[in-house]
């Protein structure tokens, strides 16, 4: 019998938008300016305010799809090692985050460890965080930043910029390619 908390039942959200705002932060960090161009703050800035309630919570479900996806690749990369995915991401995440002083509120911190923790052990981090009521405007920064993070870490572990979101674009392209024709 599955759990409620079961990542088959959770909304899968817009993972694409939640994809694109990682992806720019990502080579924002990784270009010679880690501060983001005006120009492409602007748009983002504007490409966030386009999205209705709704919309909104679709990309932050996108986002907590994100985290799943990233932990569970790291899960079984770890395993693969026979190490546990928990004991080597956990830390290196909430550690980053806890020296993110002017960014990360400290007390969004265990949420985003919980999020992981739960991912780690197959629960959906949409759903679990979903029994602890609406989403606090502090803990949408440690959201954003924990996705960034997992992915960076991907990234470094992988020895590829961009294997993180390929990771992604290539399972969105794998589950499209099985999609019914509407022709």
């Amino acid at each position: 019998m599955s759990s409620r908390f079961s990542p088959g039942r959770a909304p899968i959200g817009d993972v694409g938008a939640a994809l694109l705002l990682i992806d720019s932060r990502i080579k924002g960090f990784q270009s010679e300016r880690p501060e983001m161009d005006p120009e492409q703050h602007r748009l983002i800035d504007q490409f966030l305010r386009s999205f209705d309630s709704e919309g909104a919570n679709d990309v932050l479900d996108g986002a907590c799809t994100l985290i799943y996806l990233y932990v569970e690749w790291l899960r079984q990369a770890h395993e693969h090692l026979e190490r546990d995915v928990i004991e080597y991401v956990l830390p290196y995440v909430v550690g980053t985050m806890r020296m993110m002083t002017r960014s990360i509120e400290p007390e969004t911190i265990p949420t985003m460890a919980g999020m992981m923790v739960a991912a780690a052990i197959g629960v959906s981090p949409t759903l679990w965080r979903r029994q602890y009521g609406p989403w606090l405007r502090a803990e949408l920064i440690a959201l954003e930043a924990t996705v960034f993070l997992l992915a960076d870490h991907i990234n470094h572990i992988t020895e590829d910029p961009d294997a993180a979101t390929r990771l992604i674009t290539d399972l969105l392209n794998a589950v499209t390619e099985d999609l019914p024709r509407s022709d």
